[in-house]
């Protein structure tokens, strides 16, 4: 039997977590569930990760770590900030499209940690990188469109990742296409009003 490197172990249980929890929810994404969807031993997981907590938090930063590829591209669009900011969240959004379980398993994760205190952390991570991935994304909108925000940044970030959570929420139960582009445009041009050009 092939012995597989432990960096590649976390990686293929994290794959498998991920179809898990998208598939059946969190509550079915057992340690023993994830390893079958794996095709490991339970000795396997445990040689990868300390507890099931450890993988779903390692779960949450890789889901983070492919919207962020998404959102921030080595090439951007030039144009007005409202042009700008409405590439980005097109660009969320295609990649919400491209493959809405994990998003919808992102959701089922922040449903699950705010059901127990204990679990609260998990939840509140996960939307500080959200914000912290948002905030970085408009600094970047902001210096190619020669704008300044006039309010704090870190304010646009929460309102931004709100602006996101429901077109994905909405998009993920109509899978209205047009309305979610829709609700991009208004979205851009709402954050842009809290900047101003250079």
């Amino acid at each position: 039997m092939t012995r597989i490197p432990a960096p590649e172990r976390r990686a293929a249980l994290i794959e498998a977590a991920l179809r898990v929890v998208s598939r059946n929810g969190i509550a079915q994404a057992t340690t023993r569930a994830i390893v079958a969807e794996a095709g490991m031993s339970l000795a396997s997981f445990h040689y990868a990760f300390d507890s099931r907590d450890e993988l779903i938090d390692e779960l949450i930063s890789t889901v983070i770590d492919r919207t962020r590829g998404a959102v921030m591209p080595e090439v951007l669009v030039e144009g007005t900030l409202v042009d700008v900011l409405e590439a980005g969240i097109v660009r969320y959004f295609e990649h919400l499209k491209a493959d809405p379980e994990h998003e919808q398993a992102m959701l089922e994760l922040t449903h699950y940690a705010l059901r127990s205190p204990e679990r609260h952390p998990l939840a509140r991570a996960q939307y500080a990188r959200y914000v912290e991935l948002a905030e970085q994304s408009l600094v970047v909108a902001a210096e190619r469109s020669k704008s300044t925000w006039t309010v704090p940044v870190a304010g646009v970030a929460r309102t931004l990742v709100a602006f996101t959570d429901g077109l994905t929420v909405t998009w993920l139960v109509d899978r209205d296409d047009a309305a979610a582009l829709a609700v991009a445009h208004a979205a851009a041009d709402a954050l842009s009003r809290m900047a101003e050009p250079r």
